[in-house]
């Protein structure tokens, strides 16, 4: 009975153990396969305890998500059907310099028995009776830039190959340029099958489907130009399935335009109202928000118009417009955007002393003394010309004295000192020795410091440089800017302490941080006067979800086919519709027009070898826009921001790593593709691409620390103390840095004791004992800023040089066909 008393009571456990859940960030492969097959799992609330769904729950919420899926692709595909459908545009592109575009459209057009139409253009509308379907066919030459702006809008690309000659350098660039700026579905196009023997036709497809799918994996086969059946294959799949979307274009309002108008105003007619007919697509459209238009700029709307065109006739008569426009929407000019794109600062809204009405009296008079002493002066000199021997510079002839006045001046003259008398000497051996001479030339020289008075166009020739200077000035700056990438990849921020200049004067506006993620630092602390100029957002993310919601309720629909007339349009944006070119517009969301500080990724080109630097001149492709920048580069740090939203600045953007462009540009809701380019070819050829990137919330608080490091070396070491030399050259200056930590590159941290003589030895104290080969580094920080120099890339106002590189080779089809 004692031994059962003696042991312990045990209770049941109540709860079972439970092991803690692995806490991943991403989604995986096997969660995705099941959202995309409608399958859900509802996340457990904390704290409660949740009843097991049965089987009907689950079934019901299958069900729910497949009714969401096929809304979605109904509403996604309902603007293509009924009486006033919209077209499906299909862009045929030219990959090759033998592709005949018009050609291919030609054979579409036959392969379903439909008459082609001479001339249309380079915009045709091939109606499908078969499917109920009508297509728009926009034919694109070899133009850069014309192949991006309709990439950017068409809903398929048909993408045409030569059976007998390779895809040029030129085709390569603008795959890539597609696929760098997103792509929708593909449809590859080889002309000239036919003429290839039989037994090779097989190998000319799998070359070039693999060529094809290396850009576009989608891409499994390819399509003879010359066959109806592989082409009636090609549009039966446009018409039949629903098109493939791009994220960032389908948030926005859009049109391919098919007719523009313009009307001249009275008061100037270089500027006037533009009318642009076309389908919207995208988005819904508001007449209260902007327009852009690819190399102009931003417009304002006047008013939009429906103008809807039946596709399908009861008896199969034409296409023809309806009777009457019919407005649906006008600008309110209470809630219409500005095309103001920047605020105007107010330098005396600072806090400041106002200066009296005796002490302002005074200035005045002190600054008029002032400036008619100085014509005065400019009187007395400005019109004295001297004879001097070719060559003498304006300030030496300001030295000789004048003839006329040797008389009245004898007493100024004695009192001139022994430099000015010497002076003088030499003057007179140079006009002695230049009278001997009878090879001598002269010429006459304003005292004042003007140039030759007889002159002048010859001495402006002088100042410029031959090609061959220019060649070696050239080269020389190539150089120096290589040597500065390879020091900075080997000894990057490491910069050497002037010696003829004291170091807390070199380095005044840099500072030391204890730890560059978490140390304070405030992002309004000495801003420059043009972040007075631009627009920040309390909450980007809320002010962006907002603007997006606005679109739902906008008057003008997709789908809808529109005229939209801007007002005050330059006469010059119709000369490039009259240029058969696509006309492309885009509309804005609400603050896009507004300038801030932008901020992008960026991934450097393995093609392009070159060093690229912060501050360099470059061609930015920013989403359906294009500017002129400088952007400063920065570390891109993948788990998110620091807790003090300090990144580091980098000089020039490394290959293999992706960085952070920073510019002054207007406000970009969503994220959009960037892509860089130089504003002139490298080679001389081709378009030359820098890097590829894309779009970062705007965030002017983003503070961007250049690092400066100042090294050392150990000249005497004792256990955890050492003396070094070479940082500092003077006691004051490791005086004044004294406060700032200091480590080594084998991983010791330690601080400044005190300063040893005069020569800059210093006494330091580290964590741990350093090695004789180790070396002593400091490092401060800057804040940098971007420059306001950001501009609208326009190509109208690009040279000869500038426009011929977006422009590809092109072989003529009747050339064609005799090779």
């Amino acid at each position: 009975m004692a031994k059962e008393q003696q042991k312990a009571f045990h209770h049941r456990a109540s709860l079972k153990q439970k092991n803690k859940p692995f806490k991943r960030r991403f989604a995986t492969k096997n969660s995705l396969r099941d959202k995309s097959k409608g399958r859900t799992q509802r996340a457990s609330v904390k704290g409660k305890v949740l009843r097991k769904h049965s089987r009907a729950d689950r079934r019901n919420a299958v069900r729910t998500e497949q009714r969401k899926k096929r809304s979605e692709l109904l509403t996604s595909t309902r603007i293509f059907t009924g009486r006033h459908r919209a077209p499906k545009i299909v862009a045929v592109i030219p990959l090759c310099a033998n592709t005949d575009t018009s050609r291919i459209v030609r054979n579409l057009f036959e392969c379903v028995d439909e008459s082609y139409d001479e001339c249309a253009g380079t915009t045709r509308v091939l109606n499908v009776a078969r499917f109920k379907q009508s297509i728009q066919f926009v034919e694109v030459a070899r133009n850069v830039l014309d192949i991006l702006d309709v990439a950017k809008v068409a809903d398929y690309m048909v993408m045409g190959v030569s059976a007998d000659e390779e895809v040029d350098a030129f085709g390569e660039h603008c795959l890539s340029a597609i696929q760098n700026q997103g792509h929708v579905g593909v449809f590859p196009v080889v002309q000239g099958l036919d003429l290839v023997a039989v037994k090779r036709r097989g190998d000319v497809r799998k070359s070039l489907q693999s060529f094809m799918t290396h850009f576009f994996p989608d891409a499994d086969k390819v399509y003879a130009a010359d066959s109806a059946t592989d082409l009636q294959s090609v549009l039966r799949m446009v018409t039949t399935q629903a098109p493939r979307g791009i994220r960032w274009r389908d948030t926005r309002p859009y049109m391919l335009a098919e007719r523009v108008e313009f009307d001249a105003s009275a008061a100037d007619p270089q500027v006037g109202r533009l009318a642009i007919t076309g389908y919207i697509r995208g988005a819904n459209l508001s007449a209260n928000r902007l327009i852009h238009i690819p190399s102009f700029g931003d417009f304002q709307i006047e008013h939009i118009l429906a103008v809807p065109v039946a596709m399908e006739a009861a008896a199969g008569a034409a296409i023809e417009e309806d009777d009457e426009p019919v407005e649906i929407d006008r600008a309110d000019p209470a809630l219409q955007d500005s095309l103001v794109a920047a605020n105007e600062p107010d330098q005396l809204n600072n806090e400041q002393t106002w200066p009296e009405d005796a002490e302002m009296d005074a200035w005045k008079t002190q600054m008029a003394q002032m400036e008619q002493q100085e014509q005065e002066a400019e009187r007395a000199n400005g019109d004295r010309v001297v004879r001097v021997p070719k060559g003498m510079s304006a300030y030496q002839a300001a030295w000789i004295p004048e003839d006329d006045d040797e008389d009245e001046d004898s007493d100024s003259d004695s009192d001139m000192s022994d430099d000015d008398e010497d002076m003088d000497g030499e003057y007179s051996d140079a006009e002695s020795m230049a009278s001997d001479s009878a090879e001598q030339e002269y010429e006459e020289i304003d005292a004042a410091g003007a140039n030759s008075v007889n002159n002048e166009a010859d001495d402006q020739d002088e100042d410029l440089l031959s090609a061959e200077e220019e060649a070696a000035h050239l080269k020389a700056y190539l150089k120096e800017r290589e040597r500065r990438n390879r020091d900075d990849a080997q000894f990057p921020d490491e910069v050497d302490t002037p010696m003829d200049r004291q170091a807390r004067e070199r380095f005044a506006r840099f500072r030391g941080l204890q730890s560059f993620r978490t140390s304070p630092w405030d992002p309004y602390e000495n801003l420059p006067l043009d972040f007075a100029r631009i627009f920040q957002f309390e909450n980007f993310k809320r002010t962006q979800q907002r603007v997006l919601r606005a679109t739902q309720s906008a008057p003008v629909r997709v789908g809808m086919r529109v005229r939209i007339v801007l007002q005050n349009v330059p006469r010059d944006v119709i000369a490039q519709e009259n240029a058969g070119r696509p006309f492309v517009v885009f509309a804005l969301h609400q603050y896009e027009h507004q300038m801030s500080v932008v901020h992008f990724t960026v991934t450097r080109s393995a093609d392009y070898e070159e060093p690229v630097r912060s501050k360099d001149p470059l061609v930015v492709h920013f989403g359906f826009r294009r500017y002129t920048v400088r952007p400063l580069f920065s570390q891109h740090l993948h788990g998110g921001a620091t807790v003090n939203n300090v990144h580091k600045f980098e000089r020039f953007l490394k290959p293999g790593e992706i960085s952070v462009g920073t510019m002054f540009a207007p406000i970009q809701f969503g994220t959009v593709p960037v892509s860089l380019y130089l504003p002139t070819s490298h080679d001389g050829a081709l378009p030359t691409l820098v890097g590829t990137g894309s779009s970062l919330h705007a965030n002017p608080s983003r503070i961007l620390a250049k690092r400066v490091i100042l090294t050392g070396a150990p000249f005497k070491i004792h256990t955890r103390g050492a003396v070094i030399r070479y940082m500092f050259f003077n006691s004051d200056d490791v005086n004044w840095f004294k406060p700032v930590q200091i480590y080594t590159k084998y991983g010791r941290v330690g601080h400044i004791r005190e300063s040893l003589g005069t020569h800059g030895y210093m006494k330091c104290f580290f964590d741990g004992p350093i090695k004789q080969m180790d070396t002593v580094c400091m490092n401060l920080y800057k804040r940098v800023f971007p420059k306001w120099n950001t501009e609208l890339w326009s190509e109208h106002n690009q040279t000869d040089e500038q426009k011929r590189q977006w422009i590809g080779p092109v072989v003529e089809p009747s050339v064609a066909m005799e090779i």
